[in-house]
């Protein structure tokens, strides 16, 4: 009962609320998501199940590619249809011009979270003072835009596609391609089809999930580099040790197996010639 669950997000639901519904469906007690999804953008979410939730931060540093559709010359509070107007704008917008600063915006750049947002500052959440009406500075991180396809601009509005990096916020985004315009811009629409090399096409709806749809720990981890431990050391192992250039060398995680060839540890690199269990199976 140990792995991962790919789910496609409905529109409406918060990641919280298909937490909720999926340990309801399948009688499980321990299930959390490896990433938030705002609940107005459906598509793909990974879930942890049991004790599987100490991997989440495998899928935290994968790139992600979604679709949606951006509209232009207003500007609203969250960045998206479901916040209020704040601002407004009559601008001719050309679809060629839309189309090449799109592709100017290739490449690193900083960007600024909305103030809706699950970030955190002095721990306190920043949709939590949105709500309240407060905004604040916001420290800008460094994104990765691999991909920024668009469609036909059709009164106003724009379909697009994206591949970006880690931590980029799609609704900042729209925003961005908007300021670099002189205009306004927020999501109408947003879909992820991908994170790393899982896709939505192979995810299930909440209703149609079940248990025979887990991708268990030992499937993920079965293309790991492995290191063959004796008895005595995997006894160590299973207490936690750390392990160091004695018994490997490598700048890569790996899977301790015992004489067997069984999974009994995954361990990353915490310094050069250290390496910690971050899993024990």
């Amino acid at each position: 009962m140990d792995g991962f669950l790919l789910i496609d997000k409905p529109i409406g639901l918060s990641s919280h609320d298909v937490v909720y519904q999926v340990k309801k469906k399948l009688h499980i007690n321990k299930v959390g998501h490896t990433g938030t999804l705002d609940p107005f953008a459906s598509g793909l979410l990974i879930l942890c199940v049991g004790k599987a939730t100490k991997l989440a931060d495998l899928f935290s540093s994968l790139d992600k590619k979604y679709d949606g559709t951006i509209i232009f010359n207003k500007h609203y509070d969250s960045y998206d249809v479901t916040g209020k107007i704040v601002s407004e704008k009559e601008m001719e917008l050309s679809e060629q011009t839309i189309k090449k600063v799109a592709q100017s915006m290739i490449g690193t750049y900083e960007q600024y979270p909305p103030m809706f947002s699950a970030i955190q500052i002095n721990g306190q959440r920043l949709y939590d003072l949105a709500r309240k009406g407060i905004e604040i500075d916001r420290p800008a991180r460094t994104v990765h835009v691999y991909q920024f396809n668009l469609g036909k601009l059709n009164d106003e509005e724009i379909d697009f596609q994206t591949h970006v990096s880690k931590g980029t916020y799609i609704r900042s985004l729209a925003v961005d391609l908007a300021i670099k315009l002189d205009t306004y811009a927020a999501l109408k629409t947003l879909r992820r089809t991908t994170i790393g090399n899982y896709e939505v096409k192979n995810a299930k709806s909440i209703n149609d999930i079940s248990i025979d749809d887990l991708i268990t720990v030992n499937t993920y981890f079965k293309d790991y580099k492995t290191l063959a431990l004796d008895d005595y050391m995997i006894r160590l192992v299973k207490n936690g040790i750390y392990l160091d250039e004695r018994q490997i060398i490598t700048d890569q995680p790996f899977i301790v197996v015992d004489k067997d060839e069984h999974m009994v540890a995954y361990y990353i690199v915490v310094e050069e010639n250290k390496y910690k269990p971050a899993f024990i199976f």
